[in-house]
């Protein structure tokens, strides 16, 4: 993967780490009795995703290449603890 694709990944799972108020914001506003936490990690991938594909045709001028939706499938994986523990 591209390393400023890249970076741009892992700052934004930090951006949303550091906002949690509006993860839980979200939860509640859509369905208060939802608002577990396999509800709010699906609202931050969807978050992460949409990230990734933005920025991948922002950086790289093109849509992500299977190889790289497989890096950053291994960048959530690798992070993903660390994304759960805040919730």
């Amino acid at each position: 993967m591209d390393k400023r694709l890249e970076q741009k990944i892992n700052q934004k799972i930090t951006d949303t780490l550091n906002n949690t108020f509006e993860i839980n914001t979200i939860a509640k506003s859509i369905d208060a009795e939802k608002t577990g936490t396999d509800f709010k990690y699906g609202i931050i991938i969807g978050r992460l995703y949409n990230s990734f594909y933005y920025q991948s045709r922002r950086i790289l001028k093109r849509d992500p290449t299977p190889q790289e939706f497989t890096e950053f499938l291994e960048i959530l994986s690798s992070r993903k603890n660390e994304i759960l523990e805040k919730f």
